[in-house]
């Protein structure tokens, strides 16, 4: 059976799917057409229904419930860390305050999502590549902007200060993690295929962790030249116990998004379950 699956070029990503996608674990008999892009095409992706299997971000999922139902593997979820906003100074631009514009790695990427409810009165934003959002603050094409990924371990060195970490903003808010990108899967599979893409998915990880250089090659043929350094500290950030099982703790957090979600108006409730099944056996 061939399914097709998207995921990122980042490291925490190609870290996850190294051994699944290169049968370096046993996928009885499941085949898998790999699609790699940016989290915003995606997440837009997933809006088409694009992809059997797909990584998405958070405030994506939010919306996509009746299509695809969330993996109990494969998420990163922040403790106490998340997308940082930052700016040429510490601080937004005088007398701009709210209509600041502030540059987004896309409008259903969680990074945005956390913005919103941290900045709820900002509404100046604009959409780009999250690779290119240092380059657009550097230049003054925009006044600040919410960076992701990698670019968390660059931006001080390019002269860019933080002024707010979004993931620790809401940890102060909430005491939980802040769910950033998870896994998800159509609907549409019965809840025996589900859960064999789960463990399958599971044991990826978990061949990863306890064969760390197993992945390094492909990790570094998709890494946008990143030293070895900033992709060890990308993984180990992104890359946690959440992302081998969610937990009841990973679960809250992820049920709590949504009533916030649901609070502000952004969704309805769900009609389906969040979660593939709360057996995972």
């Amino acid at each position: 059976m061939i399914f097709t699956l998207g995921f990122s070029p980042c490291p925490n990503d190609t870290f996850i799917f190294d051994a699944l996608i290169h049968h370096k674990i046993d996928t009885e008999g499941f085949e898998f057409k790999v699609t790699m892009a940016d989290v915003e095409e995606l997440n837009r992706k997933a809006f088409e229904q694009a992809l059997d299997i797909t990584k998405l971000s958070f405030h994506a999922f939010l919306y996509l419930t009746e299509k695809y139902a969330l993996l109990n593997s494969g998420s990163a979820l922040g403790d106490n860390c998340g997308p940082l906003l930052i700016s040429p100074s510490p601080t937004l631009p005088k007398g701009k305050g709210d209509r600041s514009l502030i540059a987004i790695p896309g409008k259903y990427t969680t990074a945005n999502y956390l913005l919103s409810i941290a900045y709820p009165n900002v509404s100046n934003k604009q959409e780009m590549l999250f690779s290119d959002i240092e380059e657009a603050i550097l230049s003054g094409k925009v006044d600040a902007g919410v960076i992701i990924h990698e670019n968390r371990f660059t931006y001080e060195s390019k002269g860019l200060f933080k002024i707010m970490d979004l993931g620790e903003y809401w940890y102060k808010q909430t005491q939980m993690p802040i769910p950033l990108g998870g896994i998800a899967i159509k609907q549409k599979y019965s809840i025996e295929i589900q859960r064999k893409i789960n463990r399958l998915l599971r044991k990826s990880i978990e061949y990863a962790f306890a064969n760390p250089l197993s992945s390094k090659a492909f990790i570094k043929a998709h890494s946008q030249e990143m030293s070895d350094e900033v992709i060890q500290k990308h993984i180990e950030l992104y890359v946690n116990n959440y992302s081998i099982d969610l937990g009841k703790k990973g679960k809250e957090a992820i049920e709590l998004m949504f009533e916030k979600a649901i609070a502000a108006k952004l969704i309805l409730k769900p009609l389906q379950p969040i979660f593939t099944s709360a057996d995972f056996a």
